[in-house]
């Protein structure tokens, strides 16, 4: 019940933030523009607004995920915020699951408004109802988890660094997380023992965002298969998991007077 609290209320804050009304605008309208482009490219109008649509979902809600979740915890150190909500019957623990799952549902709200309007443009640009408006719905469902872990990471950087060290840190994970290919081909061709080990650790230790990448192949007409999908699914709370039970352990032994 504390944590649910805890989590309505950090999701009022988020939805009152301009930065998720402006964000979510420009997605929004590079769904329209995509909608222009694909007139224009006959043919190509479902690849063209698919691709640019989910691009545009995990953009903006990369920067959601980042600009708001480096928030959740320092915004109410500064304001002292954090002393009055600790000195109730609160745990450090409940605190930190209701700031992440607060912010994972406004990114599950406005990443579902973004997939409709990309599914509505799909719709007017083929005249109806078609396989592409089903094939959508697994590749937005893999962009969430994709978020739901940058959050989670965020979160855990916010509870011992500074906003904008989180934002940075944040930022590079999830760029090092999609080149996760790149590190494993490093770590296994690489001349050098040094750079070998730092890529085989970086891999494992690193989220492999790459495997929630499915535009592309959505965009061409392929549906994500629902055993990819499944074990994405199982790899994200596995690893959201361990990222909160860090930031709980870090929060827990901070020290706020």
């Amino acid at each position: 019940m504390k944590i649910t609290s805890i989590a309505l209320n950090t999701f009022r804050e988020s939805a009152r933030d301009r930065a998720l009304y402006n964000l979510a605008l420009l997605a929004i309208l590079l769904v329209v523009v995509s909608l222009v482009v694909g007139r224009i490219a006959v043919g190509q109008e479902a690849k063209i607004i698919i691709d640019l649509g989910l691009s545009a979902m995990t953009v903006f809600g990369v920067l959601i995920a980042i600009l708001l979740g480096i928030g959740l915890v320092s915004k109410d150190i500064e304001n002292g915020a954090i002393a009055n909500v600790l000195s109730k019957p609160v745990r450090r623990s409940e605190f930190i699951l209701g700031k992440y799952f607060g912010l994972c549902l406004t990114l599950f709200l406005s990443s579902a408004a973004t997939a409709a309007a990309i599914a509505v443009a799909l719709i007017y640009a083929q005249g109806g109802v078609a396989a592409a408006q089903l094939r959508l719905w697994p590749a937005a469902w893999l962009i969430f988890l994709e978020l739901a872990i940058i959050t989670a990471v965020t979160l855990l950087f916010s509870c011992f660094s500074s906003p904008a060290l989180s934002a940075l840190f944040a930022l590079l994970i999830f760029l090092i997380g999609r080149w996760s290919p790149d590190l494993k081909l490093l770590a296994e061709t690489s001349s050098s023992a040094v750079a070998r080990v730092v890529s085989r650790a970086l891999y494992h230790l690193l989220p492999n965002l790459a495997n929630f990448n499915y535009i592309n192949e959505t965009a061409r007409g392929e549906t994500a298969p629902w055993r990819m999908v499944a074990g994405n699914t199982v790899y994200a709370v596995f690893y959201i998991a361990a990222m909160l039970a860090a930031a709980a352990l870090i929060f827990n032994r901070r020290n706020f007077k």
